[in-house]
């Protein structure tokens, strides 16, 4: 999967990073010759055994182990990347490129992520491209965009879809290349495995057969994101799952955050249990950031409300707000995001005419109706709660921006804001052609002087209103306008069907239009401008 930098619209678009690296090969379990497999093993061990060896405060620093891990990774280039994706059962690569800032947040995560799996045993070999130096070879392997995450399995490429920390990164590996479950049978192995995996789930069974047990293994072939974990031990299945209170077979979720465990109750069938893992995967509240954008609009809950604020803001508001989505878990969706973070919060903020922003906004978004949601008062708990159930009941009205309401007196062509567009367009009893355009439309400058020829021509033209709204700051339920610019005559007592006029029309074309549609029948045409 790539990412490229583009802005969001809405709710709805997000980001991801690349690999690739370079050495040859000839193994298909080692990078490079054999000679150069046995020099990074070697050294690899040196650094293991030079670490033993230190005295405590003067073992590797993060960042030293971080170049450690660094040194796993192989560097393609445009000379062995076939070599390597060629000869190998399994390659993962990342696409990056200098400049690029994601390339260089998720470098170190994925290099952790080689570390972890090589530590395992794991057949992956871990490369990374730079794709912008090598573009060739990079086009050749799809890497389309900076990062890109791409698994070669015997030279065919798979996209990434996995998260991007190390552990996630970690799971997607293993799910792809080797077992989806990890068995634990003893104490201690239940002990390290919870130093490495920190949202998993955790299967009881007393014996690993049977039919339930077959689908909680095909949930976990299908599922990308989790890593599912079986014992057939109830003290281990104690120590994973502390909340557990059964000895008979029995599934959970456990997640690093305020609602940490949660047990499955419904059949043991893969279908219903993708669907307990869809539903309750994501924490109370999650954090928007550049890396999970997709990943939070995957969830099942389209209905998602929206909080911005400063980081110490946020902190006073958990609490309630934690006790928000535990009550509306089922029904909403709860997302915080930085509103000192323009990136992402201005997208969203813009959508309600908010241009700067440095208090409290909560708002929502219905994914699945495409419709928003603005908490317009003070944003207390009671308030948002108030928000909430509304959103939950249906009947928060929504939200459509306006701007001012202008002075239109002795105006020649109407201004219509979207307050105003129920009293001056659909409720008036006069007939009235409106103008819909937008700042950026490269052809709306040119159609408004044709609209403001058409008011000089018709004016004194009884019952007919010139009107014109700008689309950008404007909206309203019964203006749904794709295109710009865009003419609409609404006729005076057929309001809800408005007739379309083509904008390649001459203005002359445009009266004579007008003309046909308004005039009494054997009245006559006032179509000459």
């Amino acid at each position: 999967m790539s990412i490229n930098p583009k802005p969001q619209s809405s709710l709805f678009t997000f980001i991801l990073l690349l690999l690739l690296t370079s050495a040859a090969y000839s193994s298909p379990n080692h990078p490079g010759s054999d000679e150069e497999s046995d020099d990074l093993d070697q050294l690899l061990a040196v650094d293991e055994q030079l670490q033993q060896d230190l005295p405590l405060q003067h073992q590797q620093s993060e960042a030293e182990t971080v170049s450690r891990a660094q040194r796993i990774v192989l560097e393609l280039s445009g000379d062995n990347a076939r070599r390597v994706v060629g000869g190998n059962e399994f390659v993962m690569v990342l696409g990056y490129a200098p400049w690029c800032a994601r390339s260089a947040d998720l470098m170190p995560k994925f290099s952790e992520a080689a570390t972890a799996l090589k530590e395992i045993g794991s057949p992956v070999v871990m490369a990374k491209m730079d794709g912008d130096r090598y573009g060739k070879v990079a086009s050749e392997m799809e890497i389309k965009g900076f990062p890109t995450l791409l698994l070669f399995v015997n030279g065919t490429s798979k996209a990434y879809t996995g998260g991007f920390s190390a552990e996630e990164i970690v799971i997607w590996v293993q799910k792809k290349t080797g077992a989806p479950i990890v068995t634990v049978n003893t104490v201690d192995e239940a002990q390290r495995f919870l130093k490495k995996y920190h949202t998993f789930v955790v299967a009881l069974f007393n014996k690993f057969e049977g039919s339930e047990y077959n689908e909680f293994v095909k949930a976990a072939k299908s599922d990308d994101e989790i890593q599912f974990v079986e014992t057939s031990d109830s003290e281990v299945a104690k120590l994973l799952f502390p909340e557990f209170k059964t000895s008979d077979v029995f599934i959970g979720m456990v997640k690093t955050e305020a609602e940490r465990y949660t047990s499955y109750a419904g059949s043991y069938k893969m279908e219903n249990i993708l669907e307990f893992l869809s539903k309750n995967k994501f924490p109370l509240i999650t954090k928007l950031s550049e890396s999970n954008t997709a990943w939070v609009y995957s969830s099942p809950v389209k209905l998602q409300v929206m909080i911005f604020a400063k980081a110490d803001d946020f902190q006073n508001m958990a609490q309630p707000l934690e006790n928000f989505a535990r009550r509306f878990k089922s029904k909403l969706m709860f997302i915080y995001i930085d509103i000192t973070n323009e990136n992402l919060a201005m997208p969203f903020l813009t959508l309600f005419g908010i241009e700067h922003a440095n208090k409290t906004v909560v708002a929502a978004f219905d994914n699945k109706l495409n419709s928003k949601y603005l908490l317009e008062s003070d944003p207390s708990p009671t308030n948002i709660e108030d928000f909430c159930s509304g959103l939950a009941d249906g009947t928060i009205p929504q939200y459509y921006r306006s701007e001012p309401v202008p002075d239109n007196e002795n105006a020649s062509i109407v201004t219509v804001v979207g307050k105003t567009f129920d009293e001056l367009v659909l409720n008036s009893q006069e007939n009235v052609l409106l103008e819909v355009h937008t700042p950026w439309c490269v052809n709306c400058e040119a159609m408004s002087k044709q609209v403001v020829k058409l008011a000089k021509h018709f004016k004194g033209f009884e019952n007919l209103v010139f009107a014109r709204i700008d689309a950008s700051t404007n909206e309203h339920a019964k203006l749904q306008v794709n295109d710009y610019p865009t003419i609409l005559l609404y006729k005076s007592g057929e309001k809800e069907k408005p007739l379309k006029i083509s904008t390649k029309l001459s203005a002359k074309d445009m009266a004579v239009f007008i003309n046909e549609e308004l005039k009494p029948r054997g009245g006559s045409a006032k179509d000459e401008l």
